[in-house]
């Protein structure tokens, strides 16, 4: 199979990962001056067709790829097979070993005093660990907050839902406490209306909670999802209300009905990862992105390249909406979440 066959599966499996994903994906990529030592390779918890977070998390792959690594992957990375696949990558010399997810945190912490030569990145984990687990995320507080502003401002029943999965994951957390307090901060008397689900990838579960929500009254619903994305932005075409995406392609689905997407720049914090690995000045720690980050936001909204925000958004609102952000970008706004911020139900 040629490498540029191996840039289009859809679908492998752990076990075809292990065995396929270095030897075909990775032959024959390397260019410009990469040394036999500039090997990537990541895991991720979704099919890298989702046109979501698996996605991007791909994305920022390829990136590496352009600066010179040799690249390979493996998709739908169950929990049971986590600590097993960064073994495999890190026996075989790849540095940096990438968790496309703050899922793959605790199996990094198990390999991570294994192998000491090799960097084990995680995205979207709250901390780093031992002496070569590094963390990388944007603020998710930040996103959550706009969205839960401009979902407020935009509804007209007064009634706003999320639907989720990983719920208390600390990204999580973040994101849909942030919603809830940017929601209430700006009409204080909105109902904000929360369903976890148990699969990021299941958009049908998705459809059926958005569904649920909208007949409550909800007419806009706000999640982050992987290929369950689809199933609230089906939910909200269908019932014509409001929702927001995870990539363009969410836009072109439902153009009324998406207002802006999150867009995350994963390939620009992997390429930063990878630059401070081979500088020497990456740390075991979290690297935390922002409007308020000297590094750069690392994610923000966007309904097209040329724009933030789609035709169902008043320019008032969208004005509102960008000096909130400001005042994050010079600290004059400062949001802390909690547990109970995120919490299910209403």
């Amino acid at each position: 199979m040629r490498a540029a066959e191996a840039l289009t599966l859809s679908r492998i499996s752990r076990r075809a990962a292990l065995t396929l994903s270095a030897a075909v994906f990775a032959s024959g990529l390397a260019v410009g001056a990469a040394s036999a030592a500039d090997k990537a390779a990541m895991l991720l918890p979704g099919s890298v067709n989702d046109q979501s977070w698996n996605a991007i998390g791909f994305a920022g792959l390829n990136k590496l790829k352009e600066m010179g690594y040799e690249a390979a992957y493996s998709e739908n990375v169950s929990p049971a097979d986590q600590i097993e696949t960064m073994k495999d990558y890190a026996s075989r010399g790849f540095s940096p070993v990438i968790g496309h997810s703050g899922r793959f945190l605790s199996a990094a912490q198990r390999v991570g005093p294994d192998f000491d030569n090799t960097w084990f990145i995680v995205a979207s984990a709250a901390q780093g660990a031992g002496k070569n687990v590094a963390a990388l995320d944007y603020n998710n507080i930040h996103i959550g907050y706009l969205m839960g502003v401009l979902a407020a401002k935009l509804s007209k029943t007064g009634k706003i839902g999320v639907v989720s999965g990983l719920e208390g994951l600390p990204n999580v957390v973040q994101y849909v406490g942030g919603f809830r307090l940017g929601a209430k901060a700006t009409k204080p008397d909105i109902e904000v209306k929360v369903i976890y689900i148990k699969d990021m990838e299941d958009a049908a579960l998705s459809k059926e909670a958005a569904l649920s929500l909208i007949s409550g009254g909800a007419d806009f619903v706000y999640g982050k999802l992987n290929a369950a994305q689809m199933g609230l932005i089906q939910a909200a075409k269908e019932k014509n209300v409001l929702t927001s995406g995870r990539s363009f392609a969410h836009v072109a689905a439902a153009p009324e009905n998406v207002v802006t997407c999150t867009i995350e720049n994963w390939p620009a914090m992997y390429s930063a990862a990878a630059k401070a690995i081979k500088d020497g000045t990456i740390k075991p720690e979290l690297t935390m992105y922002g409007y308020d980050s000297p590094a750069g936001s690392g994610a923000d909204l966007k309904y097209s390249d040329a724009k933030a925000f789609g035709p169902a958004v008043p320019d008032a609102i969208a004005a509102d909406v960008e000096a909130v952000k400001k005042k994050f970008a010079t600290g004059e706004l400062k949001v802390t979440v909690t547990k109970e911020d995120a919490r299910g139900g209403v």
